[in-house]
C-alpha cells in the first residue's frame, strides 16, 4: 500500500468523530425540545467532545502518521533482518538476471570477492536461461544444479512492483510497474539427500550372466587330465575376477555362471573394458585355438525379476552379435563392450537341422509366403530369398520376393532366372503389391537383414503375423519383435551358405535346379569376396552342395563382369583415397553416373585391402539423398563396433552405415572423428 493511499485512511479515520458530532447536536437540539435545562447541560458536552476532536484531527494526525511510520520502519528493518539472517540462500534479481539484493548466506555460499557488490544470477546458477523463468506470478519453477562439493534446487518465484493504482473512473487500467519484472531466487541444499540417492542407487544388485562361448569345441581335443586343469583355471579366472566385485557368484553349468554385483562397481568394470575378456581368451588351449565368454548384464529395473530379463536379453544378444562382448542393458539402452575376436565356426549343423525342421512347418502351416531381403538387395539377398522360394514351391505353396529396386549388379541374375519357365512372372513384386498381398495367414520370410527399418519394406513387419528371420549379420540393439522363427548366426559367411545348410534337411521332395544353385552359390562368392573373407568349414560344405545340385562357375563369372564406367569410377576413387592416421583408408566415391554406387563402393573398400599397412578401409558413396558408408578390415579392427557408434551394423570385417543430411565430406569427417574418438579410448 503507497503513502498516498495510507494518508486517505488515516484521513478517513480521524474524520468520523467529527462527522459523529453533527449527530450529538441533533440529539442536543432534540433535548431542548424535552427539557431547556437539559438541552443546555447537553450543549456543553457537545461543545467538549467537539473540541476534542478537532484537536485530534488537526493536531494529533501528524503523531499519529509519524507514528505509524516509525512501526513500519520498525517492521521492515525486522523483517528485512530476518531475510537477511536467513540460513536459506536468497537473492532478487530483475529481468535481466542482475542481482538486487541478497542475504548474508547466498553471499557466503556464491560471492566471491571479485563478484560480491554486483554479478548476474547466471555466474551462480549454471544453464539458468530465461525460459527457465516462471511465466507469471502464480507459478513457480525449479532447476537443479550443482558447485564442487554441493547440490541444490533453486526455486524462482516472479513478483510485480506496482508504484500507483490507478484511481476509480481513470482513463487507463494499466498499473505503472516499477522496473518490469522481478524474481526471487531462493535456493535448498540437496546435497544430504542427493548423496542418500546416490548410495541406495549404487548398494543395489545387478544381475549378470556369464557364459562361455566356445567350451565343448575347445577343449574337445585336448586330453582329459589337461581339460580338467583348462576348465578349473578358467573357473578360477572368473571366480577371482567376481572376488573384486565382491559379487555373488553361481555355477549353473560347466559353461554357464550367474552373478550379482553392487551397482557402484559397474563403472569400475566399464573403465577397465572388462579386462576378464582378455583374461580368459589368453588362456592357452591349444594352437589356433582359444576359449571366448559373453556377459549380459542387466541394471536400472526396478525388481530382480526385471533386471533379470534385462541379463536375459542383453546375454542372448550378446551370442547372436558373436559371442566374446559383454552387453549391458538397462531401460533406457543397450551398451557393447569387447566383441573383438572373430567367432569359431561351429562344426556341428544340428542347430541347422532344427531350424529346417521349423521352417519346414511355418512354411506348411501357411497360406501364402512372401520374402523379403534389405534396401537395395544385393546377390546374397536374392540367392537366399531363391533358395526360400524353391522349399515354398516344393511344399506346394505360393511365394513372392520383394524387391523395389533393381541395381546393376542384380540385374544379370534376374535376366537369368526370369529366362526360365519354372518362374511366374508375379514372382518378384514390389512392397506395395506386397502389402495389398498380406493376409493374417500369410508368412513373412526376411533373409540377410535384422535390422527392420533396413527391411525393403518395413510396413510389411508391422502387417505380418508370422514372421521368419535368417541372417548372418551381427545382432545389434533394433531387432525384430517375437519372430516365430529367428536364424541368425554371425559365424556363417552369408546367408546363402545357412539357406544351403536348411535345403540340405528340409525335406526330400527339394532339389535345387542349378541356375537356383548358381543363385545361392553367387550369394556365397559376393559375401566372401570370392572366398577370401571369412570362408569356414562349412562354407565350402555348402559350396560342394551347390556344385553338386548343378552350380557353374562359368556362368556365374559371367554375372559379375561390370562395365568400364564402373571401372573408370574405381579407379579414381583409389587414387584419391585418403590414408588417416597411417592406417585407415577413406575414400570419397562420386559414383553418380553408376546405376549402383552403394556395390561399387563394397568394391573399392574390398580392394583398398589390398594396400600394405591399411587395416580398415572405408568408402562413402551418395545415392536417394543419403550417405552410404562401406566398412572393410582383415582382422586388425572390428569394423562393425565402429559402423555402430553411427547407427550401422555388420560383421567385425564388413559392416556398413547410412548417414542422413550430409555431403560427402562431412560424412568422411564423421568418420575421421569417430576413429580419433575410439583412438583415444583406447578401441583402436
Amino acid at each position: 500500500m503507497n503513502e498516498k493511499k495510507i494518508q486517505e485512511t488515516m484521513r478517513s479515520y480521524l474524520r468520523w468523530p467529527l462527522l459523529l458530532s453533527l449527530l450529538l447536536i441533533a440529539v442536543n437540539l432534540h433535548m431542548y425540545t424535552l427539557d431547556v435545562k437539559i438541552g443546555a447541560l447537553m450543549t456543553i458536552y457537545v461543545i467538549l467532545y467537539i473540541a476534542i476532536a478537532l484537536l485530534l484531527f488537526f493536531y494529533k494526525r501528524k503523531a499519529l502518521l509519524g507514528d505509524l511510520v516509525q512501526y513500519a520502519i520498525r517492521f521492515n528493518r525486522t523483517v528485512n533482518r530476518l531475510a537477511s539472517n536467513l540460513d536459506l540462500p536468497l537473492a532478487i534479481t530483475d529481468w535481466t538476471g542482475s542481482c538486487l539484493w541478497c542475504n548474508w548466506q547466498f553471499t557466503k555460499l556464491f560471492c566471491t570477492g571479485s563478484t560480491r557488490r554486483k554479478f548476474t544470477i547466471d555466474s551462480v546458477i549454471p544453464n539458468l536461461s530465461v525460459k527457465t523463468y516462471p511465466q507469471t506470478t502464480d507459478e513457480n519453477s525449479e532447476i537443479h544444479f550443482h558447485t564442487e562439493e554441493h547440490y541444490y534446487k533453486a526455486v524462482i518465484q516472479k513478483i510485480n512492483m506496482v508504484e500507483n493504482e490507478p484511481e476509480s473512473g481513470a482513463q487507463t487500467a494499466t498499473p505503472f510497474i516499477l522496473g518490469e519484472n522481478f524474481y526471487v531466487f531462493y535456493l535448498y541444499d540437496e546435497t544430504e539427500i542427493v548423496r542418500y540417492i546416490k548410495e541406495n542407487n549404487e548398494q543395489r544388485l545387478d544381475v549378470g550372466l556369464l557364459y562361455i562361448d566356445n567350451y565343448d569345441e575347445s577343449l574337445e581335443p585336448v586330453d582329459e587330465v589337461r581339460r580338467a586343469l583348462l576348465s578349473a583355471l578358467i573357473d578360477r579366472k572368473i571366480n577371482k575376477y567376481m572376488l573384486k566385485i565382491d559379487a555373488i557368484t553361481k555355477k549353473l553349468e560347466k559353461d554357464k555362471y550367474i552373478f550379482l554385483f553392487k551397482h557402484k562397481y559397474l563403472s569400475e568394470l566399464q573403465n577397465n573394458k572388462f579386462s576378464l575378456l582378455d583374461e580368459i581368451r589368453n588362456v592357452n588351449v591349444g594352437e589356433d585355438v582359444s576359449i571366448t565368454i559373453s556377459m549380459g548384464i542387466g541394471t536400472q529395473a526396478e525388481t530382480f525379476n526385471k533386471r533379470q530379463e534385462y541379463a536375459r536379453s542383453a546375454i542372448d544378444l550378446a551370442l547372436a552379435r558373436g559371442g566374446d562382448q559383454v552387453v549391458i542393458k538397462n531401460r533406457d539402452n543397450i551398451l557393447y563392450y569387447g566383441g573383438k575376436s572373430i567367432q569359431q565356426e561351429k562344426n556341428t549343423r544340428v542347430k541347422a537341422r532344427v531350424k529346417a525342421h521349423a521352417l519346414r512347418e511355418s512354411i506348411i502351416a501357411a497360406e501364402q509366403i512372401i520374402i523379403m531381403g534389405h534396401q537395395l538387395p544385393d546377390v546374397d539377398a536374392i540367392g537366399s530369398a531363391i533358395g526360400i522360394y524353391h522349399i515354398a514351391a516344393a511344399l506346394g505353396k505360393t511365394a513372392h520376393i520383394v524387391v523395389n529396386k533393381v541395381t546393376s549388379s542384380l540385374r544379370p541374375l534376374l535376366t537369368m532366372l526370369k529366362t526360365h519357365e519354372e518362374y511366374r512372372s508375379d514372382l518378384f513384386i514390389t512392397g506395395e503389391t506386397a502389402r495389398s498381398l498380406m493376409t493374417d495367414n500369410t508368412l513373412l520370410v526376411i533373409v540377410d537383414v535384422n535390422h527392420p527399418s533396413y527391411t525393403d519394406e518395413p510396413a510389411l513387419v508391422e502387417l505380418a503375423s508370422s514372421l521368419v528371420v535368417l541372417d548372418h549379420h551381427r545382432q545389434a540393439g533394433e531387432s525384430f519383435q517375437n519372430p516365430t522363427l529367428s536364424y541368425v548366426e554371425p559365424f556363417a559367411s552369408s546367408t546363402c551358405e545357412m539357406v544351403a545348410e536348411i535345403l540340405q534337411y528340409v525335406g526330400e521332395e527339394v532339389k535345387l535346379k542349378s541356375y537356383e544353385a548358381d543363385a545361392l552359390y553367387s550369394g556365397i562368392m559376393v559375401d566372401t569376396n570370392n572366398f577370401m573373407n571369412k570362408p569356414g568349414v562349412r562354407t565350402f560344405e555348402a559350396v560342394a552342395f551347390l556344385r553338386r545340385s548343378g552350380a557353374d562357375i562359368t556362368r556365374i563369372r559371367k554375372l559379375f563382369r561390370a562395365d568400364l564406367n564402373e571401372y573408370k569410377v574405381k579407379a579414381e576413387a583409389i587414387q584419391n583415397t585418403d590414408i588417416f592416421l597411417d592406417h585407415y583408408a577413406i575414400s570419397l566415391c562420386d559414383a553418380n553416373d553408376c546405376e549402383s554406387p552403394t556395390i561399387v563402393g563394397a568394391k573399392i573398400a574390398n580392394e583398398l585391402l589390398d594396400i600394405k599397412g591399411i587395416k580398415a578401409t572405408f568408402v562413402l558413396t551418395e545415392f536417394e539423398g543419403k550417405i552410404y558408408i562401406s566398412a572393410r578390415s582383415i582382422d586388425e579392427l572390428n569394423v562393425q563396433v565402429v559402423m555402430e557408434k553411427l547407427g550401422g551394423g555388420g560383421h567385425i570385417t564388413s559392416a556398413g552405415a547410412q548417414l542422413h543430411d550430409c555431403s560427402l565430406k562431412e560424412g568422411g569427417d564423421v568418420i575421421r572423428k569417430t576413429l580419433l574418438t575410439m583412438k583415444e579410448e583406447g578401441d583402436l
